[in-house]
């Protein structure tokens, strides 16, 4: 009797679980949408470039981490889409309370926990308005899943955009942006214009998950302005290591937060006078209803046995009230 319960039991354990393993499909993000992703070696003299936003590959920003193996089979599959031209890859790496990744900075993953909400490594958000978690494919595989979010149109429409980078020195330059595009996708929305610096490729021979070599680092992210069209200057941080740092501009629409409803206060009551305030929309208590209220009080509060008070004495009671 006992192996023939242990045997329905193990049937209905094993029938919990399907027969093929699938990952959790990318969920919208609801905080606006990022693309561009025009870049220049921050090295060169003088770097300018004009391109059709039809054209822009979707930008692809990766919460990873050096001891992260599930990231390696990620990372992979996004080398595989970018090499047929459809993304480009930002990687954020883990900073906060870690101890073994030295390519993260606390301001980064702050940001990344903040926009895109906690999340372990691997995530992957596209162009800021589809974020996945983990490295199953939801179906198929995990390159056909990016490819497909890679193509998903942000319905910009016609419009181009124009970027240039000038060295001023090893720690500096001039970034100058031209954004032409339908400004109705800015009604009721900011514009955040923002410098990437990425380290190409930096080796780390002690990150557990084997890589060794992690390519597209972020290493800051500057905002540069709000406008369509503009200048700034950019500092650069110092290469983890060799001299590959990256410039790149990518625009964030935003949209503005809804506002807040103002509660209305009586007529002649401010807010500052508080709950007590007393305004013509607070009507009084009627001298009736105090009145009442006190014959209730008499008339239910209970007598001692000895008080010489009995039913038939009531009425001269309640009367009495009313005098």
């Amino acid at each position: 009797m006992r192996q023939l319960v242990l045997a329905i039991g193990l049937t209905l354990v094993l029938a919990c679980f399907p027969g093929t393993t699938s990952g959790l499909p990318a969920a919208p993000v609801d905080n606006g949408m990022l693309f561009g992703g025009q870049w220049s070696p921050a090295g060169n003299a003088t770097a300018s470039v004009t391109q059709n936003l039809s054209e822009m590959p979707a930008v692809v920003e990766v919460f990873t981490a050096t001891w992260c193996e599930n990231c390696v089979d990620v990372e992979h599959a996004l080398d595989e889409v970018q090499g047929e031209g459809w993304l480009q890859q930002y990687h954020i790496h883990r900073a906060i309370g870690e101890t073994q990744d030295p390519f993260g900075t606390e301001a980064l993953d702050l940001r990344w926990r903040q926009k895109y909400q906690p999340s372990s490594p691997p995530s992957v958000v596209f162009n800021g308005t589809m974020k996945k978690i983990g490295s199953v494919a939801d179906d198929g595989t995990l390159a056909n899943e990016f490819t497909n979010l890679a193509k998903t149109d942000l319905g910009l429409g016609a419009g181009t955009s124009t970027f240039a980078w000038t060295p001023i020195d090893n720690v500096s330059g001039t970034v100058s942006w031209l954004l032409d595009m339908d400004e109705t996708h800015l009604n009721n929305a900011t514009l955040n214009v923002s410098v990437f610096v990425v380290e190409g490729a930096a080796d780390f021979e002690e990150g557990s998950n084997g890589l060794g070599t992690y390519p597209h680092i972020v290493r800051n992210i500057q905002v540069v302005g709000h406008e369509l069209e503009g200048t700034a200057t950019v500092s650069l941080p110092p290469a983890f290591d060799g001299a590959d740092l990256e410039i790149h501009l990518l625009y964030e629409i935003v949209p503005d937060p809804p506002e807040t409803a103002v509660e209305e206060t009586g007529s002649g009551c401010s807010e500052a006078e508080g709950p007590d305030c007393e305004s013509e929309d607070t009507p009084a208590l009627p001298v009736a209803f105090t009145l009442f209220t006190a014959l209730a009080a008499v008339v239910f509060t209970p007598r001692k046995p000895n008080s010489g008070h009995h039913p038939q004495h009531l009425a001269k009671d309640v009367a009495s009230v009313g005098r």
